[in-house]
């Protein structure tokens, strides 16, 4: 296995464990139980966020600028939405 796969996979892991800790503060019974999932998930977004900078620093992680015309498109739907 090739270290660009072993990042690939414990950053689809980290969006995963973002994702679980999501879904425990929204269904948190308690302002305590919420406040501990939300600690969580800031640490493991700001886990996420240095392993995609890692990532894409070794050219292993590649973003495509967005069309303009797509943007314009989806903000006028969700704009007509409200």
């Amino acid at each position: 296995m090739q270290d660009k796969d072993i990042m690939q996979d414990i950053l689809m892991l980290e969006k995963g464990v973002c994702d679980l800790y999501m879904h425990g503060a929204i269904e948190s019974s308690t302002n305590n139980i919420n406040s501990t999932f939300k600690s969580a998930l800031d640490n493991s977004l700001s886990l996420q966020d240095c392993i995609y900078r890692e990532m894409e620093a070794k050219g292993w992680y590649k973003t495509e600028q967005a069309d303009q015309s797509k943007i314009d498109t989806l903000k006028q739907k969700f704009t007509n939405m409200q």
